[in-house]
């Protein structure tokens, strides 16, 4: 009874020298000094795995057996032992008994709210036994070393996906079961994971927690600043094993390795032209070309686009904002994707190359033009004279004949002209 009373009055008198954790029983801190010898003497007879406690190897066996005696009544799920059963209940309450002091979040598992608190400490034990990275809980440090050794352990049974752990696996499964429990009570969008809604919601209300210290840039998930911030390292740890490309991330490999698929990896054709796409998304922004919707328009000069990303990357025109600088010359330029075609001069590549008359091509757009003349395609026409022309900006160009705007001035002598060129040339008698 004495021993017992000491859960009343919060005395743990046994402690751990090795992590200071506390204990009411003796036997508790015995059982618990087995963790940091690594010592695992009960092994399960069926399937080998071997665990601290005898107590816990009782309850594995159970999955062998296909004992799962406790049901929740509200989604019938079932579990091998009490203890789990009662934690479960807990999700479908808003019961978070645990508060944590510091920063006063609440949890509603006892484990998962101490292992919390060692967030706040500092302390991480664990260390990854390869590249020495720490943890402060041994499970992440287990799922991490899993990156090391490639293991993906966890397989989908509809898709054959495969996950270095188990609860990422569920969550996949979720997407071929079609339930989407969480809702969004502001728009009721559904989701299937209730931290993509919490994620979502941010967009309602503007919040933007997760701040890059280097560019000031913010975001709405950890997740994200943590892979924004690659951009800044120039880490790029995902290797193509085709071409050896590298990658700042996981999908954007995925997403280039279909390149080497061939068509038959194109799985997302246009319903208007069969155009196919490796992505939906670059197939979806596709399709507004039929719509010709453009419904995002700049405040400064009213240009339109059909792409939010576009937009942003135009805004930088009228700040000046020239943040990608090319370290041959030092020209600067507000995208990166300008940079990269920039590049291609100081290099000499010319990657594309025309498939009748072989000429090369540094950009594909310009490959794509060029082919026109041997097509014959002239797909832009003035809606006056209904002139055609093989490039878009030859018909704005053109359209200025029909108007009375004359946008270039000599800043010599102020005469105007309507193309750009032709100031160009008439700058030459000034010079001599």
């Amino acid at each position: 009874m004495k021993t017992h009373q000491l859960i009343h009055n919060g005395q743990y008198p046994y402690s751990c020298d090795v992590c200071k954790n506390t204990f009411i029983y003796k036997r508790s801190l015995k059982a618990h000094h087995l963790k940091h010898s690594g010592q695992r003497p009960y092994a399960c007879d069926v399937c080998n795995k071997t665990f601290i406690h005898k107590c816990t190897l009782k309850i594995h066996r159970l999955i062998h057996s296909g004992q799962h005696q406790y049901a929740c009544v509200l989604c019938n799920k079932t579990f091998s032992n009490n203890k789990y059963l009662k934690k479960h209940q807990l999700t479908h309450s808003d019961q978070r008994p645990y508060a944590c002091e510091v920063c006063n979040k609440t949890f509603s598992n006892k484990w998962i709210f101490k292992s919390h608190q060692v967030t706040h400490s500092g302390q991480r034990p664990y260390a990854c036994e390869v590249c020495n990275k720490t943890f402060s809980q041994k499970g992440n440090c287990n799922r991490h070393q899993l990156t090391h050794s490639g293991q993906r352990p966890y397989a989908c049974d509809v898709c054959n996906k495969t996950f270095r752990q188990k609860s990422e696996m569920m969550v996949h499964q979720l997407r071929h079961s079609d339930e989407r429990p969480y809702a969004c009570d502001v728009c009721n969008k559904t989701f299937s994971q209730k931290c993509d809604m919490k994620v979502h919601q941010l967009r309602h209300s503007g919040e933007r927690p997760y701040a890059c210290d280097l560019c000031n840039k913010t975001f709405s998930r950890k997740s994200d600043i943590r892979s924004h911030w690659r951009i800044h390292s120039g880490q790029r740890p995902y290797t193509c094993d085709v071409c050896n490309k590298t990658c700042s991330h996981a999908g954007n490999l995925k997403k280039h390795q279909l390149i080497h698929g061939g068509q038959r990896q194109r799985p997302y054709v246009c319903a208007v032209c069969n155009k196919s796409f490796f992505q939906k998304s670059h197939m979806t922004n596709h399709q507004l070309t039929h719509r010709d919707q453009r419904p995002y328009a700049c405040d400064v000069c009213s240009k339109t686009f059909r792409l939010k990303c576009t937009l942003t990357q135009h805004r930088l025109i009228h700040i000046g904002k020239r943040p990608y600088a090319c370290d041959g010359c030092n020209k600067t330029f507000s995208q990166k994707g300008n940079l990269k075609r920039h590049l291609f001069i100081h290099s000499g590549q010319r990657p594309y190359a025309c498939d009748v008359c072989n000429k090369t091509f540094s950009q594909k757009s310009d490959m794509k033009k060029h082919q026109r003349i041997h097509s014959g395609q002239r797909p832009y026409a003035c809606d006056i004279c209904n002139k055609t022309f093989t490039q878009k900006y030859d018909v704005k160009t053109h359209q200025l004949v029909h108007s009375d705007q004359r946008p270039y001035a000599c800043d010599v002598c102020d005469k105007t002209f309507k193309h750009k060129g032709n100031l160009k040339y008439h700058q030459l008698t000034h010079s001599g």
